[in-house]
């Protein structure tokens, strides 16, 4: 006797309930793209090395193609296709048109999503690989563009927009934080 592969879970995807039936391997990659239609997340490298796949996971970054959906169910998940509220652009997506931080747009809903967990593990106090005095009572680094580049580390670029990605994050972070 062979155990079943499949299951029914629910996906709560931009503040949606899914019920999906899925085999246990599949990745909340190919549930959002392939099974829901949810097409803005990309698959790039598939290896969890290029952040073209990030999505929110109960507010923190994560890449969905090395996420198994069956570990998603009852999480909160945020994709490209919920960030906006109806049809007023959230500021990091305001930015990236305003700044040019995309150029073949590929990877931006990615960078995008990235860049929101970037702004709330910054505003929480997490520190990065370059924050100078990681100490608790020090509170949040400064934003700098070496502390954006090194949270945003994950995602890459291959047109290498870097540059006016880093000035978007930048300026979404005052409108944010206002």
């Amino acid at each position: 006797m062979t155990a079943s592969t499949s299951g029914v879970i629910t996906l709560h995807v931009n503040g949606e309930p899914h019920t999906l039936t899925v085999d246990h391997r599949t990745t909340l990659l190919d549930a959002l793209r392939e099974r829901l239609g949810l097409t803005g997340t990309k698959k790039g490298c598939d290896q969890g090395q290029c952040g073209a796949c990030t999505v929110l996971l109960d507010g923190r970054r994560a890449v969905a193609c090395l996420q198994l959906a069956v570990a998603a169910e009852d999480r909160a998940i945020t994709t490209i296709e919920g960030v906006a509220d109806g049809g007023r652009l959230h500021p990091v997506q305001q930015a990236f048109i305003e700044l040019d931080g995309y150029q073949c747009g590929y990877c931006t809903p990615g960078q995008i999503c990235s860049a929101l967990g970037v702004l709330d593990e910054h505003a929480a106090g997490w520190p990065s690989a370059v924050t100078a005095d990681v100490r608790p009572e020090a509170g949040p680094p400064a934003l700098t563009d070496d502390e954006i580049r090194e949270r945003m580390s994950g995602n890459l670029c291959r047109c290498g927009a870097y540059t006016a990605i880093v000035r978007a994050v930048a300026q979404a972070a005052k409108v944010v934080s206002a």
